[in-house]
């Protein structure tokens, strides 16, 4: 049973104590307690469980993923930030992993590409948000057929014990600019109506500070490309920008490290460019499928495709908020070899 509107209003408040959630199981609540937090965007109040930031439903599908998880080799994990490209690499890494199940399937109206009928979100599930969700312990995963496609928004150290070294881990990263304001965009647009929109100007400082989810952003960056440096053949990342420059590069790159390369013939037969295009942003975005339904909790799958363009950030931060976040990413990320493409041709990192 949920908690009534006007105990949840009077919770928005970081000084008042944490929201009680009813949906949530004994531990959790009391792990609650503990734990530093700070006001959401989405919820009342996020809080620091693990070393980053996140929701008490989220905290609690962690620990079950964590103590209940038993990784396979041929599984893949699909790990981004919140609007990082999330949907785009699960559309590519199904069309990927699958095109031998569905190769004629992109016309054929009888027997169409599940792409085409189904979100990508229900093809490759969330840990958090759908196969470990439930309040009830764990589920059985065991029956799903391999390859196993999974997603999450999950820190590199959170997944690196459960998955044991075994499967492969997919990590796409996206300029902080256009993540901010994309996140910032949707939030606003999912949140409940009783909880009010945060203003642009408390959300960056929200953002710059990293209390935000699955933050800090300069964390959650670093501990993919810190491995993936370290374990190239099992962590792959890859850059949101580079891929909108050149998907057929990145494409068949993805399908390498994932054991699917891309044959000689299928070069030549421009396979790859019609994986590219079944998952385009603009195919997608006008598909019926994807106009309506919920297929991530109870958000409409239409708030899911807004513009997924490269450096319409500057059309709402300021002169002094583009540098005060070059500022912060410079002092977090220098000496890593990182760097992002915050606009056409204009690079912030190192």
């Amino acid at each position: 049973m949920a908690i009534a509107q006007s105990t949840e209003e009077e919770n928005c408040s970081d000084d008042a104590p944490p929201q009680v959630d009813e949906t949530l199981n004994g531990e959790c609540k009391e792990l609650l307690l503990t734990l530093p937090r700070a006001r959401g965007w989405r919820t009342p109040h996020i809080f620091l469980f693990q070393g980053f930031w996140c929701q008490p439903k989220e905290i609690q599908a962690i620990i079950s993923f964590q103590r209940h998880y038993v990784p396979r080799d041929s599984d893949a994990i699909l790990s981004t930030l919140p609007k990082a490209g999330t949907t785009w690499l699960k559309a590519l890494t199904f069309a990927v992993v699958n095109r031998g199940r569905y190769a004629h399937h992109y016309h054929d109206h009888e027997h169409q590409h599940p792409l085409l009928v189904s979100n990508p979100h229900d093809l490759v599930p969330f840990f958090e948000y759908k196969a470990y969700a439930g309040s009830d312990g764990a589920p059985d995963l065991s029956g799903l057929p391999d390859p196993r496609l999974f997603g999450t928004h999950m820190p590199y150290h959170v997944l690196e014990a459960p998955t044991a070294g075994r499967c492969k881990i997919v990590y796409i990263c996206r300029n902080p600019f256009d993540m901010f304001v994309s996140q910032w965009m949707y939030l606003n647009k999912v949140k409940p109506e009783w909880l009010p929109e945060v203003p642009l100007d408390e959300a960056f400082e929200m953002f710059r500070s990293g209390a935000v989810g699955f933050g800090p952003f300069w964390s959650h960056v670093l501990g993919y490309w810190k491995a993936s440096r370290e374990r190239p053949d099992r962590v792959l990342f890859m850059k949101y920008e580079e891929m909108k420059e050149d998907i057929v590069s990145h494409l068949k790159r993805l399908a390498s490290f994932l054991g699917y390369p891309f044959t000689a013939e299928e070069e030549e037969g421009g396979v790859v460019e019609g994986l590219a295009e079944l998952c385009s942003f603009e195919k997608m975005k006008e598909l019926e499928v994807n106009k309506s339904g919920r297929s991530i909790m109870d958000f409409e799958n239409k708030n899911l495709f807004r513009k997924a363009e490269v450096g319409d950030w500057v059309n709402y931060l300021s002169p002094a908020m583009e540098q005060q976040l070059s500022k912060v990413l410079e002092e977090k990320l220098g000496g890593s070899g990182l760097e992002f493409k915050i606009s056409p041709g204009l690079p912030v990192g190192q």
